[in-house]
């Protein structure tokens, strides 16, 4: 059964890694890996001195701080949430509600984002019209200011109810008999998830907190691509991904995108890497 899973590993991610190599060269399409000219780090470099490279950054980190900071503790909410409801019926619906955005392609939730802030009978420049807070519609997509929310936002509402279900699971295996007895010496709920459910499930926060961390400069690409469509926005919007993208696939600059490509995965490699040291000393480490 794992084989399957193992073949789709080594063709899709181990057996293209030999591509690298361009990073190193001027590659040409037409004289291919082996026979186009070698170059050393001078994609490295020009990467580095790029008028760019400060821009990209900065909203690479930013976004993923965002998405880390918000992105991350919402699911542990959502799910220590669900826990204490005791109305199996209410709490199948929200689990089912909140799950579905997840299945959705990046397509579609970006449709769906662009017409909710349309200025064009978009539903929330109607619904704030209509509770007089603007007096004429916004251009959200249009106006950098807002683009860093609506990234994060929408990443939410699409990534929360997916990402709970570990965290409910964990929760759901936790002894009753804590519980029972916390509430017996007179403990409030609140209590009790502070001093229960919140320990029981920590090493489960701490792995993906770990891989979270090693994710650090993936900001996002589809949604950025979609949303930040708008040459207006590419100050707030241009993060390592959609740079490599724009790059590579635009300007054909190939073996430039695979340098920033490769510069980004050594560095998430050295963060994964950090990540996982300072968890040893709590014990929750993947290794």
């Amino acid at each position: 059964m794992v084989i399957p899973a193992l073949l789709l590993i080594l063709v899709f991610s181990y057996f293209p890694m030999y591509g690298v190599i361009i990073a190193f060269q001027d590659y040409s399409v037409f004289k291919g890996f082996w026979n186009s000219p070698w170059v050393g780090f001078k994609h490295f470099t020009d990467f580095f001195q790029s008028p760019e490279l400060g821009l990209v950054m900065r909203n690479t980190i930013v976004i993923s701080l965002l998405k880390l900071g918000i992105g991350f503790p919402a699911p542990i909410l959502l799910a220590i949430m669900l826990g204490e409801v005791r109305n199996m019926l209410f709490k199948r619906v929200v689990q089912t509600v909140s799950y579905l955005p997840y299945f959705l392609s990046w397509v579609i939730v970006a449709n769906f984002a662009i017409a909710l802030l349309s200025t064009d009978n978009g539903s929330v420049n109607i619904l704030l019209e209509k509770l007089r807070v603007i007096d004429e519609p916004i251009p959200y997509l249009s106006v950098m200011e807002y683009f860093w929310t609506i990234i994060v936002t929408t990443n939410v509402w699409k990534e929360i109810g997916f990402g709970s279900i570990v965290y409910l699971a964990a929760i759901a295996s936790i002894d009753p008999s804590l519980y029972e007895s916390a509430a017996i010496d007179g403990a409030s709920r609140f209590r009790m998830t502070y001093l229960i459910t919140l320990p029981c499930i920590l090493p489960v926060i701490m792995i993906f907190s770990i891989l979270a961390i090693g994710n650090l400069l993936n900001a996002g690409f589809e949604d950025l691509l979609l949303l930040g469509v708008n040459p207006a926005l590419r100050d707030v919007s241009d993060v390592l991904d959609t740079y490599v993208y724009r790059m590579g696939i635009n300007l054909g600059r190939y073996s430039f995108a695979t340098a920033v490509g490769l510069f980004k995965a050594i560095v998430s490699v050295g963060l994964l890497t950090l990540a996982n040291y300072l968890a040893r000393k709590t014990g929750n480490s993947l290794w």
